[in-house]
């Protein structure tokens, strides 16, 4: 049901490492990745998935929601300029759909007052392209430890 979703991120955030059966390693953080240039989602999903992070790609807005619908994500990072649609209606409807799940704006330069809007309407943070990959990972990291912060909150009220 839209707006009641909530990842069940603690129940699965640890899982035990085969190769080290008494050093729990923590699971993979589900990225959804909306962008329609699909050279850059191929190669930051190959680089990322080195970081433990797992990439779920969309190349237009409403693949990514469409994926949304399916499945829970931790966090998103969604370019604001696509093809389809705007980056600041997808960031909408993501928040009508997930209000807990972090998304990440990505924009061209030149854009940023655009991004700063997506900060207005519930975009966790904003990143100008071209971007570093480690600038990437340390968002998607805040807005992961973020999110189990807020979840844990909810638990705590709602007990």
């Amino acid at each position: 049901m839209p707006g009641s979703r909530k990842s069940p991120r603690g129940a699965h955030r640890e899982t035990m490492d085969p190769n080290r059966p008494n050093n729990p390693s923590p699971a993979p953080i589900r990225l959804l990745l909306v962008d329609d240039e699909k050279g850059f989602v191929e190669v930051l999903s190959k680089r990322l998935a080195k970081r433990n992070i797992h990439t779920t790609q969309a190349f237009s807005g409403s693949e990514g929601i469409r994926l949304l619908r399916r499945s829970d994500f931790d966090v998103a990072v969604l370019d604001l300029k696509l093809e389809d649609m705007d980056g600041i209606e997808i960031l909408k409807i993501f928040k009508k759909m997930d209000p807990h799940m972090p998304v990440i704006m990505l924009t061209g330069h030149g854009s940023e007052k655009a991004s700063i809007e997506g900060i207005r309407y519930g975009a966790f943070d904003y990143l100008t392209k071209p971007h570093e990959l480690a600038e990437l990972v340390e968002k998607i990291n805040e807005a992961i430890r973020l999110r189990e912060r807020t979840d844990d909150t909810d638990e705590t009220a709602s007990c």
